[in-house]
């Protein structure tokens, strides 16, 4: 059966339109990602038990929403993105403690480097020389976005930073590689692990009732929501693409901390924030 210029046309149109709307999931995802410096902030808790419980009650809600598509079946990419989820939700935690959330950003968010060295190999999916040239000019906006604030200490904190980095890129590479199946199993045992590993940190104390509504929207929407949404999105856009876009969010926390508490930043995270925005915009408009 031959293909008419007409179903050639409908069928691109219909991959364009999907392909923006997993790029808008992409950016609302970041959005939702970029409140959980400022819902943290309302839980007076031990970092690893408010990472415990987040996740807790991540997995809750995914599997009462999302029942009918938890089929455990223990492959390789199910496993290791529940691992690399895992990984990525408390080292991040870790790190924040153990060094400035300036360093543990930027550092985690060297994930994009492992995305595009590693995506010909693992996805066969080949990295462009504008995907580089956005990931430098990314960089280069967080360099200047955090100037003020990096630090030379704390170097335990900077390596578990790294790994974290190390993780979210291979989380991306995971559920990019289970495209064809649902993700929701793969997050659900994340998020119980990640829940196992702070469990013996939620016995010290108890967060009060605001604390315990901050963890409850830490757990539906900052982080069970926008994974699912991210999932999802990563079906229909490459890897690098999926890791690059909602590398708006650092941006973001700042805009929620001036809007809610007055706190201005200066010039050059200005203009780092803007070299960022900008580069995202620009890639979330490529349609490539």
């Amino acid at each position: 059966m031959s293909v008419t210029p007409e179903h050639s046309t409908s069928a691109t149109a219909v991959a364009s339109l999907t392909h923006r709307r997993a790029v808008l999931m992409l950016l609302v995802t970041a959005l939702l990602w970029s409140l959980g410096g400022l819902l943290i902030k309302w839980v007076d808790w031990n970092p690893l038990a408010i990472a415990g419980m987040r996740s807790l009650i991540g997995a809750a809600i995914m599997v009462l929403v999302f029942r009918h598509e938890l089929q455990f079946n223990g492959s390789f990419e199910q496993i290791g993105a529940a691992v690399a989820y895992a990984g990525t939700v408390v080292l991040f935690v870790v790190a924040n403690k153990l060094t400035t959330a300036a360093n543990a950003i930027l550092l985690q968010y060297t994930a994009p480097v492992y995305v595009a060295l590693f995506s010909p190999w693992f996805l066969g999916e080949p990295t462009r020389r504008n995907d580089w040239l956005s990931l430098a000019v990314i960089m280069l906006g967080m360099l200047l976005f955090f100037g003020d604030e990096l630090s030379f200490q704390g170097y335990l904190g900077n390596g578990v930073a790294l790994v974290s980095g190390f993780c979210f890129g291979w989380l991306t590479l995971f559920l990019r590689r289970h495209r064809d199946q649902s993700a929701i199993p793969a997050l659900v045992l994340g998020n119980l692990l990640a829940a196992l590993i702070g469990l013996p940190f939620m016995f010290q104390s108890l967060p009060d009732v605001t604390g315990w509504v901050g963890l409850v929207l830490l757990g539906v929407v900052q982080l069970g929501l926008p994974y699912v949404m991210y999932a999802f999105a990563l079906r229909h856009v490459r890897a690098v693409e999926g890791i690059l876009i909602p590398m708006i969010e650092p941006v973001l926390n700042p805009v929620w901390v001036f809007l809610l508490l007055g706190e201005t930043p200066g010039p050059l995270a200005l203009l780092g924030g803007a070299i960022i925005l900008g580069a995202v915009l620009a890639r979330a408009r490529d349609k490539r």
